[in-house]
């Protein structure tokens, strides 16, 4: 009798041992971090940043002590901003890598190629691409880090009619952001009472639209113009409207929201306005502004790291991660519809783009406000609202 009991307590302390060795060694697999970007090709510029962005920043947590004891294991492909590419990578994330989350898609087109993908497979995904149809109308398992492109028309058309402007001229590129944008302009100029005179756009495959910014500047009662775009084509746009001596109040998306679109353009911005993120400006923000320190820090954190200029696109990708750590540790744990749920009930969260507040309707969490006005003076960007 003695012998079967201790047989049978053996057993069980076998069996015992064997669960907690199971789950030690599920407790040590890295939570995986899938991620499809732009790093090479036309849109290299977003994806560039993004990834080295998601990199060090997993690196940086992995050295803290990882989350939730796991560390956290980046698997990244670049899809040269083609969206079948984009399409055919998110597809490897959610069934061969099987990723727990899902932060990227550098594009719009490439971000709307992947979401019937993963809105499937029930996997949650942070997209850092900026039109409104990634949210709207509400995906359940879809969220995004940078503003709308309606936000940014409804901050630079405010900012126009605050200077008298109720006329303008839009240009717009014909691919998904720019048409996005183009129709979102129209809509909230509608909306707010203005008028768009003149419509034109471009291809991405344009050298030059002195043609399109010609038939602007001879349309009868423009009083601005707005650039609604992303990529080379705004900066031919800016010199092409300083070659034609154009005068009237110009303006540019927060597609171009950098530097390097500084020095694509050169002089020839001068004097021109956008919406952009406090990461360009992050010494011009008094000291109460709540964004102050996460912005100074991440500036100073990725150009000592990388002794390259920080950019807006590269901090979409640093809130995109920041967001997924602080959804898994809220829900406690890797589960797709736990971290999900938390995912929609972030409140406060304080990121280099905006303070981010999330809900059932809402899965971008920013509002207008979130925006600065810039505007370049003596070749740098200058906070004016």
């Amino acid at each position: 009798m003695l012998k079967t009991m201790m047989r049978r307590a053996g057993k069980c302390a076998a069996v015992a041992a064997a669960g907690l060795m199971m789950m030690s060694a599920q407790a040590a697999e890295p939570i995986k971090i899938g991620s499809f970007l732009s790093v090479t090709g036309p849109a290299s510029f977003l994806g560039d940043p993004e990834l080295k962005t998601l990199e060090m920043y997993v690196e940086k947590i992995n050295e803290e002590g990882g989350v939730l004891g796991r560390q956290l294991e980046l698997i990244h492909y670049d899809d040269v901003g083609n969206a079948s590419s984009a399409r055919n990578f998110a597809s490897r994330l959610i069934r061969s890598d099987q990723v727990d989350i899902i932060v990227g898609g550098s594009t719009t087109g490439a971000t709307m190629a992947a979401v019937p993908l993963i809105e499937q497979a029930e996997v949650p995904f942070i997209s850092l691409a900026g039109a409104v149809v990634i949210t709207d109308p509400v995906k359940k398992w879809v969220f995004k880090t940078p503003q709308t492109d309606r936000m940014a028309a409804e901050r630079i058309l405010t900012d126009m009619k605050e200077r008298g402007i109720t006329k303008f001229g839009l240009i717009s590129g014909t691919g998904g952001f720019g048409s996005s944008g183009r129709s979102q302009t129209l809509e909230v100029a509608e909306k707010m009472g203005m008028e768009v005179v003149a419509d034109v756009t471009y291809s991405g495959s344009d050298t030059d639209m002195t043609a399109q910014l010609t038939n602007i500047r001879n349309t009868k009662g423009v009083e601005a113009v707005l650039n609604f775009g992303f990529g080379q084509g705004p900066a031919i746009v800016t010199r092409n409207y300083d070659q034609l001596g154009m005068e009237l109040p110009f303006y540019q998306s927060h597609g171009v929201a950098s530097d390097s679109f500084l020095e694509l353009a050169g002089s020839s911005a001068e004097g021109l306005r956008l919406p952009a993120s406090p990461l360009l400006v992050p010494d011009s923000l008094p000291d109460d502004d709540p964004q102050k320190d996460v912005v100074q820090n991440y500036k100073a954190e990725y150009e000592a790291r990388w002794d390259s200029k920080v950019s807006t696109f590269g901090a979409y990708a640093y809130d995109g991660l920041m967001l997924a750590v602080r959804a898994m540790e809220e829900a406690g744990s890797t589960d797709p519809e736990a971290v999900r749920n938390a995912l929609e009930n972030i409140k406060g969260y304080v990121g280099v783009t905006g303070v981010f507040n999330m809900s059932p309707d809402d899965h971008n969490g920013l509002d207008p406000e979130s925006f600065r006005i810039l505007e370049v003076q003596n070749g740098e960007w200058k906070l004016i609202d």
